[in-house]
């Protein structure tokens, strides 16, 4: 996966409130960072904030600034494709079978040692 398609899925995550650039310079960062390669974080940051420079200038652009410095989030009044990836998430988020809910469906069917019936 790319860092412009980990930068939307962060984003995309952030929802309304929206993050800020050292965060979603620290996710990508952590998610590329293996045993064997270590990416510089300083390249990673600079590479986040460009891409979202360079994507939030027009008001019809896929990112936005929420009003605080540094802060951005998916332009989802302006964009349709930003709009189609928070539907994208809300539908992958609510598809996700819960495990607690399989937990009380199962019934307890174990045999019990200390029944006695007389």
């Amino acid at each position: 996966m790319t860092y412009e398609q980990q930068i939307l899925n962060i984003l995309t995550e952030a929802g309304e409130r929206g993050i800020s650039v050292q965060s979603i310079a620290r996710h990508v960062y952590n998610t590329n960072n293996t045993f064997f390669h270590s990416p510089d974080f300083a390249d990673i940051h600079n590479f986040v904030q460009q891409f979202l420079l360079r994507n939030s200038k027009s008001a019809q652009s896929l990112i936005e600034t929420t009003g605080r410095r540094g802060y951005y989030r998916l332009n989802t009044s302006g964009s349709a494709d930003a709009r189609q990836l928070m539907l994208n998430f809300k539908e992958e988020q609510q598809n996700k079978p819960s495990e607690d809910a399989d937990e009380t469906k199962k019934e307890d069917r174990s045999l019990c040692l200390f029944d006695f019936t007389e």
